[in-house]
Parts: C-alpha cells; structure tokens; sequence
C-alpha cells in the first residue's frame, strides 16, 4: 500500500511537483532537493528527501546563517503547507518511510530519547502520524513522543485513513503547528532537554558528538 501510494502521488501530482522545484530553483537556487540523514526502523540512517526551504547564507568565517535568517518567506510558505514534503514520496517507495508513522526525527533527537521512546523506531518513519494531528509542534517534546508510542502499540488500517485526512485538513486548512512559538524551525530535542535543565552541558556535548559519529559512520 506504501509503494502503491507514493507512485500514485508522483504519477498524479507531477505538475505540482515541477511547479514547487521551478519555483525553488528560482528563489532559492540549487539544488533544489535538501537531504539529510535520519533514523530509520531499527535505527537504520537513511537519506531524508526534502524540498530546500532556506538559503546558504553564511557569515564571514564560512558558518551558515542562524535558521530565522536563512528560512525565506517563500520557504516558511512551503512548510506551512508541508509542500517541502512531497519529496518523501521517493523515501515511501525506497521502503525508508510509510505514509503513516512516527516522524522521522533527526539523528541529534534520537539519542538524547530513552530506551522506551527508541521504541518508535522499531517500524518505519511515516509521512504524518498521531504527534502530527495532535499538536505537531504546539505540544512539548515528551507528548511528541508519547503519541508515537501509542501509535505503534496499535496500527490499524481505518485509524491510518483517519490520521492521513486530519493531515490533510491541518495542513491545508489551519496550518497549526509549523513551528514553535517565534522560533522559525522546531527545537531540537538536545536543546529542549538542556533548557529545561533535564540534563547538564557535559551530558548535551556528549549526546551531540554521539550523534555525530553514528551520521559520519553512516555515510
């Protein structure tokens, strides 16, 4: 079902994909699809496919610009319409991703969970799931998680038709959630964690070299 669905949507919404990469490549430049390593089932990295959404833009010494400088206004567009998306269809057809599921979170995210919130690699990422209708971004990191808990404790078929039309209206219709607060992309789950104090600077600096090594050890 996956593989059928992620060919029907690139078979029928190939103008709209043409359509978003022109428009991409002529505001944002090239390329025009962002890639990025992400934690897969069982923790196997794969290479997540997005429309790019912000500019290369760096400072003196060669650092890319902070997220709310660099992320354009046509780029924040294309996220409130999860447009920047559509490119995961490649990744449902590849088998990385469902079209239902936990999110795939960044690398950098997955080792500062537990062993119980790791659990939700144990089946393939999805294109939208139970955090996603329930708050997305709105909602603090530990309900993130937890609903992708409760997603994998009980797949089923009609809830997976249920969760896909209440993401198309959020997506659509109220757009809720896109980011958090001010800020112009969501916080990390390391930066969350160290500002509520949960864990100490040496245990942050640890978890973040951790996670460095898994993606160049994954390359």
């Amino acid at each position: 079902m996956d593989f059928v669905c992620g060919g029907l949507a690139l078979i029928v919404f190939w103008p709209l994909y043409l359509g978003v990469a022109i428009l991409v490549h002529i505001k944002l430049g090239s390329p025009v699809i962002f890639t990025q390593e992400r934690p897969g089932k069982n923790e196997k990295l794969f290479k997540l496919y997005k429309f790019r959404t912000m500019t290369d833009e760096r400072d003196e010494n060669g650092e890319l610009l902070p997220d709310e400088i660099r992320l354009t206004k046509f780029g924040k567009l294309l996220r409130a319409t999860s447009l920047d998306e559509l490119p995961e269809a490649l990744n449902i057809i590849k088998g990385d991703m469902s079209v239902i599921g936990p999110r795939p979170q960044l690398v950098r995210d997955m080792v500062f969970m537990t062993e119980k919130q790791r659990r939700r690699h144990t089946v393939r990422p999805g294109l939208s799931g139970l955090a996603q209708i329930n708050g997305r971004n709105d909602i603090s990191w530990e309900d993130k998680l937890n609903w992708d808990l409760k997603y994998i404790e009980r797949i089923c078929f009609i809830e997976d038709i249920k969760i896909i039309i209440r993401t198309a209206v959020k997506a659509l219709i109220t757009q809720d959630g896109i980011t958090e607060g001010e800020m112009a992309t969501a916080e990390d789950y390391g930066d969350y964690l160290l500002a509520k104090k949960k864990i100490t600077k040496k245990e942050y600096d640890k978890k973040q070299a951790e996670a460095k090594e898994l993606i160049e050890g994954g390359k």
